[in-house]
């Protein structure tokens, strides 16, 4: 199925199409915010803003890229407006003595056995934590690239560029 005709089915009222979209480009699109955000919790939220923002909006898409860069896109813009946000409101975390806020892991449906998920998870949090040490324009290109796959031509038209012109 192409972009063009799902985002027609959306437009046209069709919720299992977007439902389809969502699961299709859920994990990546999460990778993409949790990268900016570095919040689990505050992922979710970008990435339910950015769903939200982009089915109000699908009527505007072009085609003038592939709906996953669009959608990616958008979750980078979420993301940054809430980093944004929450810099204006200067909160101290309570974290509670030895508490890791890497201690609510997703439950793993993978179906692996429990070392093999032990394993990836911790894997996973290593890499997290590493990528949570870069300014936020690395990360963002990081997870662009070698994570969602984005072409160095999609990267740069729907990230490098934009944030130039900022």
């Amino acid at each position: 199925i192409d972009d063009a005709s799902v985002v027609a089915r959306i437009v046209a009222g069709d919720r299992g199409a977007f439902e389809q979209l969502m699961r299709l480009h859920n994990a990546a699109l999460f990778r993409a915010a949790r990268a900016i955000v570095r919040d689990d919790a505050d992922a979710e939220d970008v990435l339910q803003e950015a769903y939200l923002a982009a089915y109000r909006h699908f009527g505007e898409f072009r085609g003038d890229s592939r709906l996953s860069t669009w959608l990616t896109r958008i979750v980078i813009n979420q993301a940054l407006m809430r980093l944004r946000r929450q810099r204006r409101q200067v909160v101290v975390p309570f974290t509670p003595s030895g508490a890791d806020r890497d201690d609510h892991e997703p439950v793993d449906r993978t179906g692996e056995p429990p070392p093999a998920a032990a394993f990836r998870a911790e894997v996973r949090r290593l890499i997290e934590r590493r990528l949570d040490d870069l300014p936020v324009a690395f990360r963002t290109v990081f997870i662009m690239r070698d994570v969602n796959e984005m072409s160095v031509e999609d990267t740069a038209e729907h990230y490098v560029r934009p944030a130039l012109r900022d």
